[in-house]
């Protein structure tokens, strides 16, 4: 065995040379110091989300995603009266897409969708089956808190439906179905006269609720238009094939509604795509806006990575290389639970621009 001698041990210069490499110098204008809210200055909700910026990680995101949608809305107006002083009626300077997947209807994020939709903020809705129904049912009773841990033999022996940790009886489908079922014969009686798309079906939907608290009850009386072309894939589903052994015959055309979408997006002047989720919903918004090579303003929210070449997971790079988001923008995706981060982001843009611009009573 032979013995080191301490004394003749050395470190090797290239060691330093890797562990303390030079750094390059950074340009001064472009270096945004790392550094989170003081608590000590007091709890003030403005100062704390405008230090996001400057947190890093997905708060950063957060911070750019509020800077990229205040873009559209300065877009939006640009040229024009706000909406809340004048309800204008003219196509806006930015027309804006706002997609979701249906857990946000079925969560509390139901209620800043239809502020959206009640105050004109957004143009286009495109949704899934769930995303409708679970607002509709939600007029008739409500969905309640549960937890992520129930046992799932023992809610189907009470007939309580999970949806993570929400609760839906079925009895709250039964009334569905009993609202519902009436509606579609009336659309069977007069298809001969009328061509049902999911949107104009929506639409029907949407009229004869007569309830405010329902999203569709202002997107009908907004005329904003809500675009689903999984519309069977849901509880809707369901009553439109039970209906087809009752009243059977009803036609609900896709292809009116994707000419419909499209045309949308090609005759804007610019648009603006906020996108809570993934699958259907987000890429039925994207390639919308693929007619027109891209979107202007881009916002997504969702927890999907894109390691598995899914669309839901997909980056904003992505999408510019179809052509779904303009390139030489600021597109941005946070990485989060929509539960949290998009009631947020409305506190920030268009809940601070109503509140700012409302009529003073």
């Amino acid at each position: 065995m032979i013995e080191k001698d301490d004394n003749q041990d050395h470190l090797p210069h290239f060691v330093i040379e890797n562990v303390l490499k030079s750094s390059c110098q950074l340009d001064q204008k472009d270096m945004i110091p790392v550094k989170g809210y003081d608590f000590n200055q007091g709890i003030q909700y403005d100062q704390l989300f405008h230090s996001f910026l400057q947190t890093g990680f997905q708060a950063t995101n957060f911070a750019l995603a509020t800077q990229e949608i205040n873009r559209m809305l300065n877009c939006r107006y640009c040229n024009q009266p706000t909406v809340v002083s004048n309800q204008n009626t003219q196509q806006p300077e930015c027309t804006i897409f706002l997609g979701y997947t249906s857990n946000m209807v079925s969560c509390g994020v139901r209620e800043s969708i239809r502020f959206l939709v009640e105050h004109k903020y957004v143009d286009v809705l495109v949704t899934t089956a769930g995303g409708v129904e679970e607002d509709l049912i939600k007029c008739f009773a409500p969905t309640v808190l549960g937890s992520f841990n129930l046992s799932g033999a023992e809610l189907r022996q009470k007939g309580l439906n999970r949806i993570g940790n929400l609760l839906v009886p079925n009895e709250n489908y039964c009334r569905f179905e009993e609202w519902l079922l009436p509606i579609l014969d009336e659309m069977v009686e007069q298809q001969n006269e009328k061509k049902w798309t999911p949107s104009s079906f929506i639409r029907r939907l949407g009229e004869q609720i007569q309830d405010p608290s329902s999203i569709y009850y202002w997107a009908a009386k907004n005329q904003i238009p809500v675009f689903c072309p999984a519309l069977t894939d849901g509880s809707i589903g369901d009553m439109l094939f039970f209906h087809t052994y009752q009243k059977p015959g009803l036609e609900i055309d896709l292809v009116a509604d994707i000419r419909k979408l499209n045309k949308i997006a090609i005759h804007a002047k610019k648009t603006g795509m906020i996108v809570l989720g993934g699958g259907v919903a987000k890429h039925h918004t994207f390639n919308a806006n693929l007619m027109r090579n891209g979107a202007d303003f881009s916002v997504l929210v969702n927890t999907a990575q894109e390691y598995d070449g899914s669309d839901s997971g997909a980056s904003p790079e992505e999408a510019i290389s179809w052509g779904k988001i303009k390139n030489g923008g600021n597109p941005v995706k946070v990485f989060g639970d929509a539960s949290i981060l998009f009631p947020l982001l409305v506190s920030e843009t268009f809940a601070k621009h109503w509140w700012k611009d409302r009529p003073k009573t």
